[in-house]
């Protein structure tokens, strides 16, 4: 069953990945005005940190292996979170080159604010779950 999972969640992830490049790089007609800030953040950098919110989350229901050991799960989200840097990074790189995006180191920071939140949410919950496990026993 776990395999069957993390096929799912393995498709789940493309269709995420292929949403954030749609996002990113697509030319979108001018839209209706929407208010410029939300308690003081710039409306899009929250945009951005909605966008890469659930890639640790997904990566990891999707590439989570057998192995319990903490090490093994640390890794993981780890190189998930570089991962995630380096598409965020990229997506800015990317949009330099449009001519009707720009690259926005804060946008990067956004991302990069997201994915440390998503990573350390997603090592407590696991954390949680094997001290339950444990304490179970």
């Amino acid at each position: 069953m776990k395999r069957r999972s993390g096929s799912i969640f393995g498709i789940l992830l493309a269709i995420y990945l292929a949403v954030i490049v749609f996002l990113c790089f697509w030319h979108f007609s001018p839209m209706q005005e929407m208010e410029k800030t939300f308690l003081g953040i710039p409306m899009d950098k929250i945009v951005h940190f909605t966008m890469f919110f659930p890639f640790p989350i997904l990566t990891v229901l999707a590439f989570r292996n057998g192995k319990k050991g903490g090490k093994h799960f640390l890794f993981l989200v780890i190189k998930t979170f570089i991962i995630g840097c380096i598409i965020a990074a990229g997506t800015e790189i990317g949009q330099s080159f449009t001519t009707y995006r720009d690259c926005d180191i804060k946008d990067f920071i956004a991302d990069f604010i997201s994915l440390t939140v998503s990573s350390i949410v997603v090592l407590s919950i696991w954390y949680l779950i094997n001290r339950t496990k444990q304490n179970d026993t």
